[in-house]
């Protein structure tokens, strides 16, 4: 459609249906283009379904252990310690597989990305800022942790 130096300019008709042609391809490219996005949202939500059913099924036998110990609960209570203990052991292996590993470190030196320090203790037997003691653990790293373990960490004494 375009012209050379000799041959005449293109005509009315000619130029309209150029411009139809290309109208309708941006129209085509336009609707192309909406469909991949409502395809990329429904396999985004798909893929946010199957995660969420994958740890769900991952704390379901918890869950039943956790049933198992309420139902001993009757019995010996050295039993159910023990099965208590055991869930918790379980539950902490299902976030660790999450990629959530559990951070109940003592002895190490203070870290405010993976520790909360909720109180300080003056004490001579440790170097100021060693966790003395954790009050509740943390669960992950970096950028993947759930949250940072609380803990007491040890500060000069006079």
């Amino acid at each position: 459609m375009s012209s050379t130096p000799n041959s005449p300019p293109p005509s009315d008709d000619d130029l309209k249906e150029r411009v139809a042609e290309l109208e309708d391809k941006w129209l085509r490219a336009v609707a192309e283009l909406e469909n991949v996005r409502k395809r990329a949202a429904r396999d985004a939500e798909r893929a946010r379904e199957r995660a969420v059913g994958q740890v769900a099924a991952q704390w379901l036998p918890v869950v039943d252990n956790l049933e198992l110990a309420l139902e001993h609960a009757e019995g010996d209570p050295e039993a159910l310690v023990q099965g208590v203990r055991a869930v918790r052991d379980h539950a902490v292996g299902v976030l660790e597989r999450l990629g959530f590993r559990r951070q109940d470190e003592v002895g190490v030196h203070f870290d405010p990305v993976r520790h909360e320090a909720v109180t300080a203790v003056a004490d001579a037997g440790h170097e100021p800022g060693t966790v003395l003691s954790v009050l509740r653990p943390g669960y992950g790293e970096g950028e993947h942790q759930l949250r940072p373990a609380s803990v007491v960490v040890s500060t000069k004494a006079d």
